[in-house]
């Protein structure tokens, strides 16, 4: 499986002015035909050692602002709502998954681990939902967009057992976390900081990396089987992303320089290879081949 390095991206207009980012790729070896990449799934977050550091260069343009100056940018206003709706429906997700998970723990240590990963998630949910009614939104309106296209990714990879849910959360979820952090550079300051908040580690990085691996130890043929699992987790999300950004492109402008400071088309490709590498890299710390 292998992400878009080298493709051709275009810019989507969109009349509503409302949207969750999309890049169109066409030459690229997925399960998706010419199909519009990025969803949220969920916040699991496992910060890439390639992701850039918002702090590291000088911000400039609608980075380098509050949320009250460039919100009087309509287009940028109704990109960062369809955001924060994405990122809310995918916390709410979140929690409701993890408990569900935790009934297939195979212990009662690991069933209260998930417990608190799942209490920690409702309360990304909490800060999200507060975050568009403080700004005239209403949250439920701001995430309907996106419930059927992320609820139809958690019943097409329903996991069978207790390591696909560990490998589902931290490999699937994490992709997406790497992007909204790339995404997050190019923000005003204080919808930055709230996104990158809520891509917090909840700490299951560290807890899904440590049973995955003992349980490979324990049996080397479980790594084939999740490996396989982790690959069709990739090919559902582009999957499902084609019905989150049908008719939702407001974030597309800010990826390739319509809104706020987006990225070039080369960087788009930079972008998407910094993704693939943490990808890798997350792959390894499983014991997985990517």
């Amino acid at each position: 499986m292998r992400w878009p390095i080298r493709s051709r991206c275009r810019r989507h207009s969109d009349p509503v002015g409302r949207g969750v980012a999309v890049v169109t790729v066409t030459d690229q070896e997925l399960p998706l035909r010419g199909g519009r990449v990025i969803v949220r799934f969920m916040t699991t977050s496992d910060k890439s050692d390639n992701a850039p550091d918002e702090a590291s260069a000088e911000a400039t343009g609608v980075a380098a602002q509050d949320w009250a100056t460039a919100s009087a940018d309509p287009q940028y206003r109704a990109a960062v709502v369809d955001l924060l709706g994405a990122l809310a429906y995918g916390e709410l997700a979140a929690f409701e998954r993890l408990a569900e998970d935790a009934k297939l723990a195979p212990t009662l240590e690991d069933k209260a681990e998930l417990a608190k990963m799942a209490s920690a998630e409702f309360h990304h949910f909490e800060q999200l939902r507060d975050r568009l009614t403080g700004i005239g939104e209403d949250p439920t309106r701001a995430m309907e967009p996106f419930v059927a296209a992320l609820d139809g990714f958690h019943k097409q990879t329903a996991p069978s057992d207790w390591l696909e849910g560990l490998v589902k959360a931290y490999v699937g979820d994490s992709i997406a976390s790497d992007f909204y952090r790339e995404v997050a550079a190019r923000l005003d300051t204080d919808t930055r900081k709230l996104v990158l908040a809520v891509l917090d580690d909840t700490g299951h990085a560290g807890f899904a990396v440590d049973r995955v691996r003992a349980a490979i130890d324990a049996d080397p043929r479980v790594g084939g089987r999740l490996a396989l699992w982790a690959r069709r987790l990739m090919g559902e999300a582009l999957s499902q992303s084609q019905r989150v950004v049908a008719d939702r492109d407001a974030l597309s402008t800010m990826l390739v320089g319509g809104v706020a400071d987006g990225f070039d088309l080369a960087e788009v490709g930079r972008m998407f290879s910094r993704i693939t590498e943490a990808h890798t890299k997350r792959m390894a710390a499983l014991g997985l081949a990517a």
